[in-house]
């Protein structure tokens, strides 16, 4: 009778000894998380809206986390090249980005072929900051005094509206709105707010489509007057200004910024940040500071946050037209 060999159970066990051994060594070594200064990567310049929003993130984050945040502005291609150097980042959770609504929802609906990372495989979700409501702008001088003046107004007469770019988030809101109210309107596309907003008081363009929080101050000063916002409720920091929902043209879309990391960073690592970066939004400086120009916290965790954004894709295909298509391919 042949002796029994236990030489392949021994090995199997010893395998199996010294995987919970390396489990017990991963504990502490995310317990230990951060242990050295992280990287926040914004796709925009300095100064700019989603810098300021998030040097504000990095800096109270890090404060909770116990750990500096240093930010890496990496502009170009609307937020797409800070995309993709995360994506391709190492995943030990000490590459993040600020991800927003344009590189992570519009162009992976508009070009999902042209852009060199991929919705939602290529990350991992932390969790959303805040949302910002578009805005329909016009000179102060301007002679439609209501965004329902300009839209009927619109149904006889050919006015244009100017954005910051073709395929760009706030483009695409805009497109949402001719869309839902049924009428036509020339786009205008310019690289910036800057001579957008100038050729718009010069009465070169009609009015000017763009995220309204980085330009709330100029209308409180009275160069330029908003006449109505996306989302589905006036904000508490512009009481007069309508939604384009009380209008009967219903336009969800907003500017958003939340953080993710790359795919495959450890799950207890992105929990760690989730939880912290809740921790942040809910702080009366953190929430004061986002809301003062009419944006508004939102605390979304991991699993809300990656479904959040996979719903905005949708809103985002859903406004596509050949003809849009066409612009966007050609700019």
């Amino acid at each position: 009778m042949n002796k029994p060999d236990f030489k392949p159970m021994r090995r199997r066990a010893a395998l199996a000894f010294l995987a919970l051994l390396g489990m017990g060594a991963a504990a502490p070594a995310f317990a230990a998380y951060p242990d050295q200064p992280i990287k926040l990567v914004i796709g925009f310049p300095p100064g700019g809206g989603g810098d300021l929003y998030g040097r504000l993130i990095a800096n109270e984050l890090g404060k909770s986390l116990g750990q500096t945040i240093v930010v890496d502005n990496r502009t170009g291609a609307g937020g797409n090249i800070a995309a993709d150097l995360v994506a391709k980042a190492r995943p030990d959770g000490y590459t993040l980005l600020l991800a927003m609504s344009g590189n992570l929802a519009v162009a992976p609906a508009t070009r999902p072929q042209s852009i060199p990372y991929k919705v939602p495989d290529d990350f991992a979700y932390v969790g959303m900051i805040l949302e910002a409501p578009h805005g329909l702008f016009v000179a102060q001088a301007s002679r439609f005094k209501t965004a329902r003046e300009l839209l009927d107004a619109a149904r006889t007469q050919k006015l244009s509206f100017a954005s910051t770019g073709a395929g760009a988030a706030a483009h695409m809101g805009m497109e949402m709105v001719v869309k839902e109210a049924g009428i036509q309107m020339l786009h205008v596309p310019y690289r910036g707010s800057g001579p957008a907003i100038t050729d718009m008081i010069g009465g070169q363009v009609d009015s000017f489509f763009a995220t309204a929080s980085p330009l709330i101050s100029q209308v409180r000063q009275g160069q330029i007057r908003l006449l109505a916002i996306t989302g589905d409720k006036r904000n508490p920091a512009i009481p007069d200004v309508p939604t384009f929902k009380e209008l009967g043209v219903n336009v969800p879309v907003t500017q958003w910024y939340g953080l993710v990391a790359p795919a495959g960073t450890p799950e207890p690592v992105v929990r760690k940040l989730s939880e912290h970066l809740s921790r942040v939004l809910a702080t009366p400086e953190v929430r004061d500071a986002i809301r003062r120009d009419a944006a508004t916290e939102r605390d979304l965790g991991t699993a809300a946050f990656r479904k959040f954004i996979l719903e905005d894709i949708e809103r985002y295909k859903g406004a596509l037209t050949p003809e849009l298509l066409k612009e966007i391919s050609t700019r």
